[in-house]
């Protein structure tokens, strides 16, 4: 089986608990080190599904690999290939097929709930999802959706957490975290989180009975990873 390629933009901001799942299923993958000046590849028939990871930067931002990404995207999708991204690479995927890029009404930092939508996409997607399931957050802005995308999540501060469209899932929320990850992030970032607020976490708050958070949000990455999956292991 050709390997998953995985795009990670800033060191800290790595595969986590999609790299476990590809473990687990024995799929093979390789990185892409955006953030140690690796190139983007020009070839997508060489790889099964293309997997976009977050970062600081801004998909508005005026960079040479946004644009060679956002065109990768645009190959794989018109070849039917599996897609996936989180936070900033969701919003690759929704600027690459026609929508935009944003400022949120407020920043999400932390462990915020999210709720499936009702359609049926939602449902295929996310079949037996709890109410609230709580994930993780870290993002000031947000994607408006392609035309003939569905979204099936949202939160109580920003509309569209997450979109499928045939083989293509792009996420606003991180359902890719590990405990390891939660500690990195709010460390580096503790200049995001100096003053907290409604929708934005202290460290202490972020790493209060983590273990629990992490459980939670694995539930809910399960169901989508296995669901983006299927094409892969059928």
């Amino acid at each position: 089986m050709k390997p998953i390629r995985i795009f990670r933009h800033i060191t800290c901001e790595g595969p986590g608990y999609f790299a476990d799942t590809l473990h687990h299923y024995g799929l093979p993958y390789e990185l892409v080190c955006i953030d140690q000046g690796e190139a983007v590849p020009t070839r997508v028939d060489d790889v099964s599904a293309l997997v976009f990871m977050g970062g600081s930067m801004s998909v508005n931002d005026d960079l040479p690999w946004i644009a060679q990404e956002l065109e990768a995207i645009r190959n794989a999708v018109a070849m039917d290939m599996p897609v996936l991204g989180h936070c900033l690479g969701g919003q690759l995927i929704a600027k690459a097929l026609g929508g935009s890029i944003g400022a949120n009404p407020v920043k999400e930092i932390g462990w915020l709930p999210v709720q499936k939508l009702a359609n049926p996409a939602a449902d295929d997607w996310l079949d037996g999802m709890a109410d609230d399931s709580l994930v993780f957050h870290w993002h000031g802005e947000t994607f408006s959706l392609p035309e003939g995308a569905t979204p099936i999540l949202k939160s109580e501060h920003c509309a569209h957490q997450a979109f499928a469209m045939g083989n293509t899932l792009a996420m606003q929320c991180h359902v890719e975290m590990t405990a390891q990850m939660v500690r990195e992030w709010a460390e580096v970032g503790r200049h995001e989180i100096a003053e907290p607020s409604e929708t934005v976490q202290s460290l202490e708050t972020m790493t209060t009975d983590i273990d629990r958070k992490i459980e939670q949000l694995q539930q809910v990455a399960d169901r989508l990873y296995r669901r983006w999956l299927q094409p892969l292991l059928d």
